[in-house]
């Protein structure tokens, strides 16, 4: 077997590789190609099809999260591996060899996978309110172990406004001290840092280069020690990020259109999914609409196709199509335009917005929030604002983190969507050329190429 260095560089593309030395160089070295996405193009759906071979309907995996129906509450961001069906690479792999080994570094749904070594962050909620940062291990003993080693992983570098580099060097150096303790035959490090600004600024913005090359440098070492040990690396990426300018409010439309229920809570409404007969998870560029009742349908599907930045309306046939017939999915599932993506919001009026509307907050929000990226424009010094009211809840005050503005229009990027341009898209390097077939690859086929460089002799 050949140890196998799987780098999940997010966001780079074809036309960011220059600003990448590191990467650059491994791809003259070896080949590279372009990755053709399944829909939707985010995290957890991508992921899973290049782990299974399998579409969306066939994983599951419809999205970052999905209605529960038999909860009546929408989910986003679930950690264990048990929400993804189908054969994962590491079964595959195992069954061939039983001695083949398994990191799983930061790839989501990495509680209870059945690898050999998993990391994944996994914050302490107190009952007081504060959030502290931790991780999840696989062993146990992991656990203490890196952090002893690396320090408390830096959450809110993960996630939020201060989301940056920090979080991936941790995982970086994470990912190398695995290599050198464990030597794992297959080593699956997700590197999350090119998210944040393209998100923030847009693929366009003169502040993206110095970004790509960040995360270069902390590729470079961990493709340097594999090459010295005689491992192949292999590079990829889930999606490209792309221009965005406008923001579709899917659910206020359904609200307005009078199926989407809301429940006040202290002066604040929130989404009332089980009492609404038509409402919409969003997650960037595709939105699952989930219609109660089937004469619903071609109504609801006639107003979302009348939306500004409403690409696509699938159902039926298209649904199925498109890979994500499958009972998680919405009755509906609506794609966006190319300079469009979908807020969650499910109030008309920002002064009735729920206190978490304004938080860090990825479990109680009915859908994805780029806004968390940045601190509310509205506030003049933000930083020292957050400080302060970090200082009264290590104090042992309550204080709402109230620090995430509610223009939707300041996200400047969005992904979920195949891009337009293959240079706008996903990526594959790989240092063995004669592993990589001619054109562009599917997503669906990372599972296969996987196995062919740890199992490929010469």
């Amino acid at each position: 077997m050949t140890p196998t260095l799987v780098l999940n560089v997010v966001g780079m593309t074809p036309a960011l590789l220059p600003h990448a030395p590191a990467l650059s160089r491994l791809a003259q070295q070896g080949a590279v190609r372009s990755l053709s996405t399944v829909l939707p193009a985010v995290t957890t759906t991508v992921q899973s099809s290049m782990l299974t071979g399998l579409p969306p309907s066939g994983h599951g995996a419809v999205a970052n999260g999905w209605y529960f129906r038999d909860l009546a509450e929408v989910w986003l961001w679930r950690q264990s591996n048990t929400l993804v069906a189908g054969e994962k690479v590491w079964d595959a792999a195992r069954r061939i060899d039983p001695a083949f080994t398994c990191a799983h570094l930061f790839w989501w749904y990495a509680m209870y996978a059945a690898v050999d070594w998993s990391v994944t962050p996994r914050p302490q909620y107190l009952a007081d309110g504060r959030k502290l940062p931790d991780i999840h291990t696989n062993p146990a003993s992991l656990r203490d172990e890196l952090q002893d080693r690396l320090g408390s992983f830096p959450l809110f570098q993960f996630w939020g406004p201060g989301a940056g580099i920090r979080s991936s060097q941790w995982i970086g150096d994470c990912a190398l001290h695995l290599m050198q303790t464990r030597n794992p035959t297959l080593n699956l490090v997700y590197l999350p840092h090119l998210d944040y600004d393209l998100q923030r600024y847009g693929p366009d913005d003169p502040r993206i280069p110095a970004q790509v090359a960040a995360v270069d440098a902390v590729c470079a070492p961990l493709i340097e020690a594999q090459q010295k040990k005689g491992g192949a690396v292999v590079v990829l990426s889930e999606y490209g990020i792309t221009a965005v300018d406008r923001p579709v409010h899917i659910n206020r439309a359904l609200r307005q259109a009078g199926w989407l229920q809301v429940r006040r809570e202290l002066g604040g409404e929130t989404l009332d999914a089980g009492a609404s007969a038509a409402f919409a998870l969003a997650d960037h560029q595709l939105a699952h609409v989930y219609v109660q009742r089937p004469e619903l349908l071609s109504e609801v599907a006639a107003c979302l196709r009348a939306l500004p930045g409403v690409e696509q309306v699938l159902q039926g046939e298209s649904r199925r199509a498109a890979g994500l017939d499958h009972a998680r999915s919405g009755e509906l599932v609506v794609v966006s335009d190319a300079r469009s993506w979908f807020t969650y919001y499910p109030f008309l009026d920002d002064a009735q917005a729920p206190d978490f509307a304004r938080c860090v907050d990825i479990h109680r929000k009915p859908g994805y929030d780029p806004c968390e990226l940045m601190f509310d424009p509205a506030l003049s010094v933000p930083k020292l604002r957050a400080a302060a009211k970090l200082a009264r809840k290590l104090m042992g005050f309550r204080t709402t983190m109230d620090l995430i503005g509610l223009d939707a229009g300041a996200v400047k990027g969005s992904h979920g969507r195949p891009t337009d341009r293959p240079e706008d898209g996903p990526l594959l390097i790989s240092s063995r050329s004669d592993l990589l077939p001619d054109g562009p690859l599917p997503v669906m086929a990372v599972k296969e190429l996987l196995l062919a460089h740890v199992f490929a002799h010469g």
